[in-house]
């Protein structure tokens, strides 16, 4: 199936409907009073989010989504029935935007979370409504509200643990198919990964690493050069970054400046991105001049902190060690946020409370009497 992973859609709720005009009409009540019902709500607008998509190319098609109408009210006090709310379905890790502004509206990133977008208009009321004493025979109802509205910017942003980068054809799609059950196509030439590869990785009792291999990094890829800006995204939500660099005599290429390159692209998309925890992997070192090359990388990354590992995706040497010490990564980075996340649930809960106690006029456990 085709990967797409930005799509532009309208989303509309449905209009409330009318409320109904009648009048009782039954056979010895010559003068019967009103009796028009009210009209149902216009259908609500939600995403929501389904680990079994894995794609938005089916909004590439449907641009256009309406949510139905509410029923307008009826004799006899009958209510109209209520729209039908129309529920979207993404893939989990999408983002909305408002189209217009660009503002994130949700990020739907766990199965089944939802967001209502857009509200039905609420039904109008019939004229059983408004009889008073000095009009008994109202002969007007309330139209329905007209549902909300908007033009939304989907943007799927794969939901990884680990990030491979790298200037293309260093190796990125070997190293995911040797580490993961993974199969993308390999090929020597330029983008021949033209959408994220996905592999999970088993590491001991943490169960599965998620791993994806990012293509289309190079010089200017933030500014949307090569197919960088559309897969930048992807590496948002990494929490390791596994560089890997192409050692190789034959591919022109030098790897201090490729390093560099690609760290300069991650910066200037997102600030937060360069500093993210990183790996590097020193890649095609079964090839003897490549091999030979080794000790004077180390001691370029020697002073930057950078733990490096000597791998060759084709051969497998190497790569235990990576995968070892990366799921640590993951692992504790993983215990990070989820202290972090209890942190704010405690902090939100304290203050929650205390806004209560404050609302019931009740002291607060800081205050106290002097004795």
């Amino acid at each position: 199936m085709k990967f797409v992973d930005e799509a532009k859609i309208y989303v509309k709720a449905g209009d409330g409907g009318q409320g109904a005009v009648s009048f009782r009409r039954e056979k010895f009540v010559p003068k019967g009073g009103p009796d028009g019902g009210d009209a149902g709500k216009g259908g609500d607008i939600t995403f929501v989010a389904d680990r079994r998509m894995t794609s938005l190319l089916d909004y590439r098609y449907k641009r256009r989504l309406v949510a139905p109408k509410g029923g307008h009210g009826e004799g006899a006090l009958r209510h109209g029935r209520n729209g039908k709310n129309l529920k979207i379905k993404v893939p989990v890790g999408t983002v909305i935007k408002d189209f217009d502004t660009g503002e994130p509206l949700a990020d739907l990133v766990a199965n089944g979370q939802k967001f209502l977008c857009c509200k039905g208009g609420r039904g109008g009321k019939g004229n059983a409504h408004f009889a008073t004493s000095t009009n008994q025979s109202p002969r007007y109802s309330q139209p329905g509200e007209v549902g909300t509205e908007r033009e939304v910017k989907l943007e799927l942003k794969l939901l990884a643990d680990v990030g491979i980068i790298g200037f293309p054809n260093v190796g990125k799609s070997t190293l995911i198919s040797r580490i993961s059950a993974a199969k993308p196509k390999v090929a020597d030439y330029p983008f021949t990964t033209l959408v994220p590869n996905l592999g999970v990785v088993k590491f001991g009792d943490y169960g599965g690493i998620v791993v994806a291999d990012i293509p289309g990094l190079i010089e200017g890829a933030h500014e949307g050069k090569g197919l960088g800006i559309r897969f930048l995204k992807h590496v948002e939500r990494t929490r390791v970054l596994i560089h890997v660099l192409d050692l190789s005599p034959f591919s022109g290429r030098e790897p201090e400046e490729d390093f560099v390159a690609i760290n300069t692209e991650l910066k200037k998309f997102d600030t937060g991105l360069s500093e993210r925890p990183q790996v590097v992997a020193l890649n095609k070192t079964d090839i003897t001049e490549a091999a030979e090359r080794v000790d004077e990388l180390l001691k370029f990354f020697e002073p930057l902190g950078i733990k490096v590992y000597i791998i060759s995706a084709v051969t497998g040497k190497g790569l235990d060690d990576l995968v070892n010490h990366v799921g640590t990564m993951v692992a504790r980075a993983a215990e990070e946020d989820a202290k972090a996340e209890a942190a704010e649930a405690a902090e939100a809960a304290a203050a929650a409370a205390a806004a209560e106690r404050a609302e019931a006029g009740e002291p607060s456990e800081e205050s106290g009497t002097e004795q």
